[in-house]
């Protein structure tokens, strides 16, 4: 299988597994059940960490060539904002009990990352249009990113090369 098809299936289907990870969430802040939102907000920050890992050091660089800076910017704010959102549902996660305030917000929170989702995913059309050659470096860095493991949090701590645009915690 060609690099592009390859990297859109693979692109999708990680699309759908953090989809379905924060729908999740959303339901066990709306029954207010710490253990399953733990669980699941492991599941979102499991999944992904390499997959925001591998978009920034390889795939958005590559849109570059297609997209202008400025939307590659905004796909990266739109990760600072995702990170600082995992932050927040992280401290919620925390609680042995939620409140039905800790639940509204949680689920908001959870809910608010969706949309990044399902814009991302319409990338993987953008991807047709690059290179063979910049496509199996994507790939290749997913799968460093993979084998290395970080989860959202740890890998934006650790290992991005980037800091955050602005933080309001």
């Amino acid at each position: 299988m060609a690099a592009k098809e390859q990297f859109a299936q693979l692109f999708k289907d990680e699309h759908r597994g953090i989809r379905d990870a924060l729908l999740n969430l959303i339901q066990a802040f709306r029954n207010r059940d710490p253990l399953n939102v733990r669980l699941f907000l492991n599941q979102v920050a499991v999944l992904s960490g390499p997959h925001f890992r591998y978009e920034e050091e390889a795939f958005y660089p590559a849109l570059v060539e297609v997209l202008d800076q400025e939307q590659v910017d905004k796909l990266l704010a739109d990760h600072d904002g995702a990170i600082e959102t995992a932050r927040r549902l992280s401290e919620l996660a925390q609680k042995d009990a939620l409140t039905k305030e800790d639940a509204l917000s949680g689920a908001k929170y959870a809910r608010s990352l969706l949309p990044h989702v399902f814009e991302c995913d319409g990338l993987s059309i953008i991807a047709e249009l690059l290179p063979e050659t910049a496509m199996n470096e994507v790939l290749d860095v997913r799968v460093r990113s993979l084998g290395e493991n970080l989860d959202l949090l740890r890998w934006a701590d650790k290992a991005r090369s980037r800091p955050l645009a602005h933080q309001t915690l």
